[in-house]
């Protein structure tokens, strides 16, 4: 195997960044000398600040502990009012040794059930957001005593994946314990019986956002009592009455926007819907097999709301929201976050909107079914394409992934189709990921890398990578110290060292010491990393000159200790493949006494 696609995350393991640009002051504001040594202590705490504000928290870290100045000014509030904890091990005692930063902290995303059991020991009673995914495993115990300790919470999403544990016992203690709530999504509850769904609707009376997504059972019944909701989402949810929906949930006074993507509803609710409601501006029925087979529905009047579904023009339909013609076209999401508008319910709805567009396409490209191909190329790429220009980083990594995943028809071989991959890249695609890539935030970084290694099996999108600087940008990324981000960016030279022009490029770029690098970093528990890494030393070590780079930084002896000692097959049939190419160079150079001669490389 030469190359190695991925669609979904691998289960290890919001304040957006300040401009660099921001950043570029005049050396001689600092009374520097322009060709002198720079003083660093010189400098002004608030550009100290923002400087601390662009770094991951690694380096963060790192940076405190240059001197006492620096580390007082690395404990400054602005700097700890949100934590992405997803790509930590995040365990009780890291919790109780960062309590004492986390005084102010009002957002925290977290991944997997033991941060979620350590989220109590943070003390951060002023959290407002709280989001989590990787959930299977959260008990209602969990979930309970989370909410307990945060009363003024007004933010819990749980997702993508499902909350298998998670029950409507949950939901009312999140009722009872959160006067304050606004928005709750929750995916793959088993039953949001009517209980619950009705203690959220006396104890929540600031509720405006529900999403109940892809759950087994939801009260239709029971929604009704929810009069202060404006968006409410049940994509994917199944076992709906869509006759009891669509004679109740026209009542909602204040219900502007519908997602029932991914149901089984039909034209006929969807017309009572749209018919009935006075409130509604907004349905979102993408993916609904049963509506998009019906003949009537092309001839279903809308009465002037939105209806956005497979067929329809998705984007002329969301241009209609705006009076200024300027937002008409592809462009239209970016118009509007680059405009000054004002219009309030306008951009709850746009933000609603990109939330729930990413995660409907992206759960569509993960389930790939039949059928779609003209949507992806005609609207689906360039949908997702938009999304990542958004300001919710979350719908980011969401429509990132989405490109990773949509272009991939076979995970074991390695197949992706050529006609969305170069959808991707005739759109601009390619830039956008490479600029997320280059972002402080780990997660953005691992889905941009991921979804450039698997466009890069195409060989034209592989030159549009390498000919827009992706070879020096993945390279830097394999010498991350978060796993996943080394992974992806791995998995990315990989595939473009199978072309035979950008093998040199990725030696240049110190890509070969940065793999050899990898496989010792991580030379247990990380079979995804290691695998990747040697499969690109493989392709490299094919090219006589880059096969006496990966003897010289080393990688003789990290891929025999490779061949040996790991007991992934993956892993060793691609070490046993790069030693085999390093050897065949004959009396062109030595590698292949050099690997005769390591110890244990014969055996």
């Amino acid at each position: 195997m030469t190359r190695r696609v991925r669609r979904k995350v691998a289960k290890k393991g919001k304040d957006d960044a300040v401009s660099l640009s921001y950043l570029e002051i005049e050396v001689e504001d600092l009374g520097l000398e322009r060709n002198g040594d720079v003083d660093w202590t010189s400098l002004p705490d608030d550009t100290v600040i923002q400087l601390f504000s662009c770094l991951n928290y690694r380096n963060r870290a790192s940076l405190s502990s240059t001197c006492k100045t620096w580390r007082v000014l690395g404990a400054s509030q602005c700097l700890w009012s949100s934590l992405d904890l997803r790509a930590h091990k995040f365990d009780t005692a890291t919790a109780t040794s960062l309590a004492s930063r986390c005084v102010y902290l009002q957002k925290l995303r977290f991944r997997g059930a033991e941060s979620a059991d350590a989220i109590i020991h943070l003390q951060a009673k002023n959290l407002r957001e709280i989001s989590g995914d990787y959930c299977r495993k959260i008990t209602d115990a969990t979930l309970s005593v989370i909410v307990a300790r945060h009363e003024a919470l007004e933010s819990l999403q749980l997702g993508p994946d499902f909350c298998e544990r998670i029950t409507g016992d949950a939901i009312k203690a999140i009722a009872l314990c959160c006067p304050k709530l606004k928005k709750l999504r929750l995916s793959g509850i088993k039953d949001v019986y009517a209980d619950a769904i009705n203690a959220l609707a006396k104890h929540c009376p600031t509720l405006v956002d529900i999403g109940f997504l892809d759950c087994l059972n939801v009260d239709e019944a029971a929604l009704e009592n929810v009069s202060s909701v404006r968006f409410l989402s049940v994509a994917g949810t199944s076992n709906m009455k869509w006759d009891v929906v669509s004679h109740l949930w026209h009542k909602l006074p204040k219900l502007i926007g519908l997602d029932v993507s991914r149901t089984d509803i039909g034209s006929a609710a969807i017309s009572r819907l749209l018919s009935s409601s006075l409130s509604l501006k907004v349905l979102c029925a993408l993916n609904c097999p049963v509506l998009e087979e019906e003949t009537s529905i092309s001839t279903t009047k809308t009465n002037g709301k939105l209806l956005l579904a497979l067929f329809s023009d998705i984007f002329r339909e969301l241009s209609s929201l705006f009076a200024e013609t300027s937002n008409k076209g592809r462009n239209m999401f970016v118009d509007w976050r680059c405009s000054n508008n004002k219009d309030k319910n306008l951009n709850e709805i746009m933000t609603w909107l990109e939330w729930i567009l990413s995660h409907t396409l992206l759960r569509t490209a993960e389930s790939n079914p039949q059928g779609l191909d003209n949507f992806w190329l005609k609207q689906g790429a360039a949908l997702l394409l938009s999304l990542m220009q958004s300001s919710q980083e979350d719908v980011q990594e969401r429509a990132a992934t989405g490109l990773a995943t949509f272009v991939v028809i076979d995970d074991e071989n390695a197949s992706i189709d050529r006609g969305r991959a170069e959808a991707v890249m005739r759109d601009g695609g390619i830039r956008l990921l490479l600029n997320l890539a280059k972002s402080w935030h780990e997660g953005l970084q691992s889905e941009a890398a991921k979804a450039l290694a698997n466009l890069s099996v195409n060989a034209n999108v592989a030159k549009a990578v390498a000919e827009e600087g992706g070879i020096n940008i993945l390279a830097a990324l394999a010498r991350s110290m978060n796993r996943l981000v080394a992974e992806e960016a791995a998995g990315g030279l990989w595939n473009l060292s199978v072309g035979e022009e950008h093998k040199a490029a990725i030696a240049e770029a110190g890509g070969v010491k940065a793999l050899v690098d990898l496989i010792f970093k991580w030379s247990s528990g990380g079979d995804g990393v290691l695998e990747r890494a040697a499969g690109a030393l493989a392709n490299l070590a094919a090219d006589d000159k880059c096969s006496m780079e990966v003897a010289i930084v080393g990688g003789v002896h990290a891929l025999v200790m490779l061949a040996r000692n790991c007991k992934f097959e993956g892993v060793q049939e691609q070490a046993a493949r790069a030693l085999a190419n390093l050897a065949s160079h004959g009396d062109s150079n030595s590698n292949n006494a050099a690997v005769g001669q390591e110890a244990g490389a014969l055996e």
